[in-house]
């Protein structure tokens, strides 16, 4: 039984699909070509191979109409919706190569989120209104392997990190602050020496999170050789309410100070000689990451952003 045309295995170009697509929808071959803009012998040919490469007769040519045959009135549902795809793959690559736009997977360690984020997020709006701003808030070690695996674009962190593969786009320095209870000796001076903290019973977050151990670290500067734990927290608020009643004291970096300060009366401040204790921040991308010149506009657009607050721009 004959079955049709053998289709002869080649491909059909995006050029034939345009040009039955459009005698499919004008049934007319010079309005079809003047549509695509297309030379009327050019189109036949381009439908005719068509028809030779799918195996299949898609028109019924009379001397007065051109109709689409059964196989045809099937097939031009099929070529209308691969013509959209392209459409829609074309729009979605000049998307990736406008800049900033599309997701952005940003990381962002618990001690910098709640102080730095409304900054990030107004100048995102602001700047970049056509950017997905998608925040993720975890420590150090989860956004390192979130960035790693490619789960997140961008982390916003205390560095050094000291990683192969890891760019850092230094931001601010900001200063670390003693916070103590009302009838704490140190509590409202200014001057401290960090040999002060040799004697302090100081309060610390959970393992895991980065500003402990930079505390352990500013610890280890000021002489201490040991830091006993008995109290930890999970986060700064906690950590403060803590210090609020008398269970010791703490160090908080200048941007968290205002908010986790502002809950409580029962508070002082105190502020260390020069050269203070201090932390940097900064945004961090993969080596060679695709979209690193965005990145390094967006770490200078920051820079600018964050002047107001109480750090040190890089």
């Amino acid at each position: 039984m004959n079955r049709g045309k053998q289709s002869n295995g080649k491909q059909p170009s995006l050029a034939q699909l345009r040009a039955f697509a459009a005698v499919a929808e004008h049934l007319h071959f010079r309005d079809a070509a003047a549509a695509i803009g297309m030379s009327q012998p050019a189109l036949s040919g381009a439908v005719a191979a068509l028809e030779e490469a799918l195996g299949v007769q898609l028109l019924e040519r009379t001397t007065r109409k051109v109709l689409l045959s059964p196989a045809g009135e099937r097939l031009a549902v099929r070529v209308r919706a691969v013509l959209g795809e392209v459409e829609a793959l074309m729009e979605e690559a000049d998307a990736v190569k406008a800049p900033f736009t599309g997701a952005l997977r940003l990381g962002v360690i618990p001690t910098v989120a709640p102080y730095l984020l409304p900054t990030v997020i107004t100048l995102v709006h602001e700047k970049y209104p056509d950017l997905d701003l998608q925040v993720h808030e975890e420590q150090t070690s989860s956004l390192l392997e979130g960035l790693a695996a490619g789960r997140l674009d961008l982390l916003l962190l205390a560095v050094p990190l000291g990683m192969p593969g890891i760019t850092e786009l230094p931001l601010f320095d900001e200063d670390f602050v003693l916070v103590t209870p009302l009838d704490h000796w140190l509590g409202g001076r200014e001057g401290i020496p960090r040999e002060a903290l040799k004697e302090l019973h100081l309060l610390l977050l959970d393992e895991g999170h980065c500003l402990r151990d930079q505390a352990l670290d500013i610890c280890r500067e000021a002489g201490r050789a040991d830091a006993p734990v008995t109290t930890t927290a999970a986060g700064l608020s906690t950590l403060v309410q803590l210090v609020a009643g008398g269970l010791g004291v703490t160090l908080l970096p200048r941007t968290a100070l205002r908010v986790e300060t502002s809950r409580s009366n029962q508070l002082l401040t105190g502020y260390f000689a020069d050269p203070a204790p201090t932390r940097r921040i900064a945004l961090a991308m993969r080596t060679g990451a695709a979209r690193a010149a965005e990145y390094e506009q967006l770490a200078e657009a920051l820079r600018g952003a964050v002047r107001p607050l109480p750090v040190r721009v890089v």
